[in-house]
């Protein structure tokens, strides 16, 4: 099952809407065959994995052991618990029990229906954890949110600014920007409010590292972002939340929300409508505060470099939360934080 794991996370970034899953076909206590979901609408990671098998014969007296309940319904791709009774696959090992309604235990359900021996929760706790994004967004209706900032030692997250002339504080360096970027490949979208959009002027794009670009939103209250700023690019799908416009332009979507109520479960509501499984909040403070004081948020990544103060600025969100782990390279720090059931200690990240 850690194997499956592994051949899971093979997907980070390309298998979403759908979730990470790994299988591995084992024989006479060897691997003889494996696999993982590469993209949402090619072939699951069981078919994957019992198409490497170099003798078909053998699969009759096989065990496959997959991270993820196999599905049990025709949707892009053929049902895979049919598949696995088609081919007489005599033992299946399952890690977590698939969330969505469409399967939700019918996959478990037809193969021992089949006569096929089903063991369930080998590992479920990484299982679970792999899948973080997939069961929230199943399970609670809504993306899930990763928090980001970067701060100074006395806990500022930029200078006094009035005008994008000025350009925003630098507080970590490139290795840590390059981080950021690999994050945006592995996420669905990337969320700012209004002041960063016109102060900051940010792509929300990749560019330090090699994968796809995730959907930028921007809350715009009033329409205030100038029409020339790079959000407007056409690099990425952009959702501009807003009070007073609907409509879609290409790639650019104006979706109205109530301000008068709280927007971010609007916001969700219109993700999820989207299918867009996980977000990045990136900015500013208020935006984050908003969502820490909401209490919907599932992560919190923070970047402290203890090397510099600044005395006055943005003040970064008050966050009263135990880290729980920490790394620090050259005087910055990356604490993690978790708001979730899925984390435990011993989970490697």
């Amino acid at each position: 099952m850690r194997r499956c794991i592994e051949l899971a996370k093979c997907g980070f970034g390309t298998a979403s809407p759908n979730p990470m899953v790994g299988a591995v076909v084992v024989y006479d206590g060897k691997i003889i065959g494996e696999g993982w979901h590469r993209r949402c609408g090619e072939a699951h990671a069981e078919v994957n994995a019992v198409n490497s098998v170099a003798d078909k014969s053998l699969l009759k007296e096989s065990t496959i052991y997959v991270s993820l309940e196999p599905c049990a319904h025709v949707g892009r791709t053929p049902a895979c618990a049919d598949m696995l009774i088609r081919e007489g696959i005599k033992k299946v090992v399952v890690g977590s029990i698939d969330p969505f309604e469409k399967v939700a235990g019918k996959g478990i359900e037809k193969l021992q229906n089949a006569g096929v021996e089903v063991k369930i929760g080998v590992l479920k706790q990484e299982c679970d954890w792999l899948n973080r994004r997939f069961f929230t967004f199943h399970t609670k209706r809504r993306p899930y949110i990763i928090l980001k900032w970067a701060q100074t030692a006395d806990g500022f997250i930029d200078n006094l600014r009035c005008d994008s002339q000025t350009p925003p504080l630098k507080i970590t360096d490139m290795r840590f920007s390059t981080q950021v970027h690999k994050w945006r490949t592995e996420e669905d979208a990337i969320l700012v409010g209004t002041r960063t959009a016109i102060l900051d002027n940010p792509q929300l794009t990749v560019r330090l590292w090699q994968g796809r670009n995730p959907v930028r939103i921007c809350i715009d209250r009033e329409l205030k972002v100038h029409a020339t700023s790079k959000i407007f690019d056409g690099q990425a799908k952009t959702i501009i939340i807003n009070g007073s416009r609907e409509r879609a332009e290409g790639n650019l979507l104006y979706c109205k929300v109530d301000f008068s109520e709280n927007i971010i479960p609007q916001i969700f509501n219109i993700l999820y409508r989207n299918e867009n499984q996980s977000v990045i909040v990136e900015g500013g403070a208020q935006t984050l505060a908003a969502f820490i004081e909401s209490g919907l948020w599932d992560e919190a990544r923070v970047f402290t470099n203890h090397n510099m103060t600044i005395s006055k600025g943005i003040k970064a969100p008050e966050f009263n939360y135990e880290c729980a782990k920490s790394e620090t390279n050259n005087g910055i720090s990356l604490e993690y934080y978790f708001h979730n059931d899925f984390y435990h200690p011993n989970i490697e990240l």
